[in-house]
């Protein structure tokens, strides 16, 4: 189905998902995300982006003010799509005097499991957790990592074609994230597909085929790890400067087949200082190697933006003659959290973006409603004056 509710191969494929709490707090805006069936997504932002209220919306925790698109083949939100999705909220709560092989068995009758696929199941997801030793443990005797593997288990018990989890390692040690990164590869090899909402970027990627980033609501990048660094490959060369040499990084800027211009001391007020500490300190010489490649010059290393191994060896070989040290070359490209970093940060002052939810400006009341409102747009302002969940939807995002 696509997103307007016609076929689609995606597990889940949304457009133009909004929400606006009481107070015009605009939690979501305008989000579209594509979801590949039997792959591992990641949903990452800072605290109040809306992760946790997209989730929220697709298992009809809380009513958008406005969706369009499918979730397995179906409308979002309806019961048929519902049934075949497992659910592992961020703030979940079993009851304390529920073993855990009784919490399985409880919330898998819920789901209509029948009682001989829950037995069986209970069983094999225990095992795959590591929590047969604890099966028949009471739930207030489980420490929170404990907690959060027999919440996985319990998303799994109605056998889902797509499990959302919502901050799954939030208070587990790093052995426990470890097992839980196992369990999530395990899930993808079996052809479900998993939508990961979580802060820690490390985790992500390591599991995530694809990520997107929401920022105040919107999408501020969705794709592979790769897609979104293309551009941003690089080559690292670490060298040393004989101390016989004067002036470091100008003999080495001497030594590079390279048109290059010498930056001033002082760091332009608009620079992204983030991005100069993730590389190793801010360029002295900026410019374009006669090949046509970026080049630039810091204390300690060169810096230039390709892929190809080959368009390095001239300055490499020019900076050897010129009897400049090499101790490292290496393929560099950024890391997720340099993706984060730059997505939350604003271009044009190189400040970090305030966090949560966007408040819209009071608008004045209009003398009279336009003649010709259409009737669905009337409808979704009703919705978004009405509707009053509870803050923590918002913060918790």
């Amino acid at each position: 189905m696509t997103a307007n509710g016609i076929a689609s191969d995606y597990a889940i494929d949304i457009l133009n998902v909004s929400k606006t709490y009481k107070g015009r707090v605009r939690a979501l805006q305008d989000v579209a995300m594509r979801v590949e069936r039997g792959e591992v997504f990641g949903l990452l932002g800072p605290n109040g982006a809306g992760k946790s209220t997209l989730v929220k919306i697709l298992m009809t925790v809380i009513r958008a003010s406005k969706v369009h698109g499918t979730m397995l083949g179906s409308k979002v939100g309806s019961k048929a799509a519902l049934s075949r999705v497992g659910y592992l909220p961020e703030h979940h709560r079993f009851p304390e005097y529920l073993t855990g092989a009784q919490v399985l068995d409880y919330y898998a009758s819920l789901a209509g499991v029948p009682r001989k696929l829950r037995q069986k199941r209970i069983g094999m997801l225990l095992d795959l957790v590591d929590m047969t030793d604890w099966a028949k443990t009471r739930v207030k005797g489980y420490s929170k990592g404990m907690r959060q593997r027999i919440g996985i288990a319990q998303s799994l018990m109605n056998n889902p074609y797509l499990v959302l989890l919502d901050e799954p390692t939030d208070g587990v040690d790093p052995q426990g994230r470890r097992e839980i990164r196992k369990i999530l590869q395990r899930l993808k090899a079996q052809g479900t597909t998993v939508f990961l909402n979580s802060h820690l970027l490390s985790e992500l990627e390591m599991v995530c085929d694809r990520v997107s980033i929401l920022v105040q609501g919107r999408v501020s990048m969705q794709g592979t790890i790769d897609e979104l660094t293309h551009d941003q490959r690089r080559y690292e060369i670490h060298l040393i400067v004989p101390q016989s040499m004067s002036e470091s990084t100008n003999r080495v800027a001497e030594s590079i087949p390279a048109s290059l211009e010498r930056l001033p001391d002082e760091p332009n007020a608009l620079e992204d200082t983030r991005m100069h500490e993730l590389t190793g300190g801010r360029p002295t010489h900026t410019g374009r190697l006669v090949s046509g490649e970026e080049v630039e010059v810091r204390e300690g290393r060169v810096s230039i933006k390709t892929q190809d191994a080959e368009r390095i060896q001239s300055t490499v070989d020019q900076l050897r003659q010129n009897g400049i040290i090499i101790t490292a070359i290496k393929p560099v490209r950024p890391s997720l959290e340099d993706l984060f970093m730059a997505a939350i940060t604003d271009t044009s002052t190189g400040e970090k973006l305030h966090a949560g939810a966007e408040r819209g400006k009071k608008r004045k009341p209009a003398k009279a409603p336009p003649p010709e409102a259409p009737a669905e747009e009337a409808q979704e302002q009703a919705s978004d004056e009405n509707q009053a969940e509870e803050a923590e939807a918002v913060t918790n995002g």
